[in-house]
């Protein structure tokens, strides 16, 4: 039998920056994985984490 998938789940979060910014440190784009409580949150979540590649603290939303 299967088990139901729960109410927390895997998520990865990307730095905005790095997506649209060609003048940055080192090349790539700088990913979190985190948890999220889907009935709590149910939108996309976005945190200021630090970002190695353009080295400071930028928003990183949630992709899909």
């Amino acid at each position: 039998m299967a088990k139901n998938k729960g109410t927390r789940i895997l998520i990865t979060l990307e730095c905005t920056e790095c997506r649209s910014n060609n003048n940055k440190r080192s090349s790539g784009v700088s990913r979190y994985h985190t948890h999220k409580n889907r009935r709590n949150n149910p939108e996309r979540m976005e945190l200021n984490k630090y970002c190695p590649h353009c080295n400071k603290v930028t928003s990183h939303k949630e992709t899909k």
